[in-house]
């Protein structure tokens, strides 16, 4: 019996060691949400531009949509602001920004030196919304059909390539 208890810790070692390892076989940006096919979450919060105009899940509904969760503090944010900025300009496709626990004044500064590709912008000031949404961290993108159901959720930066599946997401709730 003792002779077997020393094998415990090498069963216990084993075990965590297949888990790590499988752990370290996922994808980050796939990490699943509770809310795909299901509406934008209820939510009333003011817009980053205006304090005194708030916006509701209602202002997200009429025509499909991204909605981009950022953050003046999130590097990757930076990075991908330019491909959000050329969607916008270039595809015509329709973003909502969600700026997630940050100042407003830096908020604001940093749309007008980087230029704005969102239609309206949310100010999430004590990050509500985003637990609402289950926001791991910025950035963070949804796919919305024109009635605000949420059909499609990255984790990380838009890049070209990313792009290209959030617009096949677009294109397959526009038909």
């Amino acid at each position: 019996m003792r002779r077997l208890i020393l094998f415990i810790p090498l069963v216990v070692f084993m075990a965590l060691g297949v888990l790590f390892y499988k752990g370290l076989q996922l994808d980050p940006s796939e990490l699943e949400s509770a809310l795909l096919d299901k509406p934008f979450p209820a939510f009333s919060a003011p817009s980053l531009s205006d304090e005194n105009k708030l916006v509701t899940e209602q202002d997200l509904k009429g025509k499909p949509a991204l909605v981009n969760v950022w953050a003046t503090w999130c590097p990757t944010c930076k990075q991908e602001h330019a491909q959000l900025n050329r969607i916008a300009r270039e595809e015509g496709v329709i973003i909502y920004g969600i700026n997630y626990k940050d100042d407003r004044s830096a908020a604001k500064e940093w749309l007008r030196r980087y230029s704005d590709p969102y239609v309206l912008n949310i100010f999430d000031a004590d990050g509500a919304l985003g637990v609402n949404l289950g926001v791991y961290g910025a950035p963070e993108t949804y796919v919305i059909d024109a009635n605000g159901v949420i059909r499609y959720k990255h984790v990380g930066a838009v890049d070209e390539k990313v792009w290209q599946t959030l617009k096949g997401v677009l294109a397959e709730v526009s038909l």
